[in-house]
């Protein structure tokens, strides 16, 4: 079976690009292509112009490559603050000690700096995801993969994360992010993509792309002709 079939896909630095389609699509697959985890049998993988298609992923990590899972997968037994310092020291390269004062901020930022000695195991869903966002943007990133971090949020949460994405844009973090929730995906991307089968069936002007009759069949379920 063929997960990503010739995928020609290019981040623009600065951008916010936008990944939709049905389940098993090859949506995660690409993710795990791009930061090192899933190896392709063909084709390459391509960052500043440079081949990194067999670059393990931590290296690919301090090169500026940050990823977010769909199932935050946080150290449970950790508390929230040791979990940022892990990715910090990693992702940097420094000491524990040398990225403290990042960690406390970047806490701060994301809306836990309040349960920074709590155990991550005890969060809330919603505090989950912060955490791991928290977590990948302590590795400083360049480019950020965000994989379906609104799925399973209220409204009232969604908007949060959405202003929270949005102001790590603002400070220059390219975005990849993939998601279900189409509606939060809106509020942030320049540019919209559509998987179907391992292929990009669409791409262009977000609010173009999913009025087309041949996105809304396939994605949302909706006859072409209806």
């Amino acid at each position: 079976m063929v997960v990503a079939d010739g995928i020609d896909l290019a981040l623009n630095e600065g951008e916010a690009l936008g990944i939709i389609g049905p389940n098993g699509a090859g949506k995660t697959t690409l993710f795990g292509m791009a930061t090192g985890t899933v190896t392709p049998d063909s084709g390459r993988v391509l960052y500043d112009d440079k081949d990194i298609t067999r670059l393990a992923p931590e290296r690919r990590c301090r090169l500026g490559l940050a990823r977010s899972f769909q199932i935050p997968q946080p150290f449970s037994g950790m508390t929230v603050f040791e979990n940022v310092v892990v990715a910090a020291a990693f992702g940097a390269g420094e000491s524990e000690r040398a990225v403290y004062g990042r960690c406390a901020d970047l806490l701060d930022r994301c809306g836990l700096i309040d349960k920074a000695n709590k155990r991550a195991g005890g969060l809330t869903l919603l505090d989950r995801k912060r955490l791991e966002l928290a977590r990948a943007l302590a590795t400083e990133p360049r480019v950020l993969l965000l994989d379906e971090v609104a799925g399973g949020l209220t409204e009232h949460e969604c908007v949060t994360l959405v202003d929270l994405i949005k102001s790590v844009r603002a400070g220059g973090v390219s975005i990849i992010w993939i998601e279900h929730v189409v509606h939060a995906l809106l509020a942030v991307v320049d540019r919209l993509a559509v998987l179907h089968g391992g292929k990009i069936i669409a791409q262009g002007d977000p609010q173009t792309v999913i009025r087309s009759p041949q996105v809304a069949e396939i994605y949302m379920g909706i006859a072409a002709d209806a």
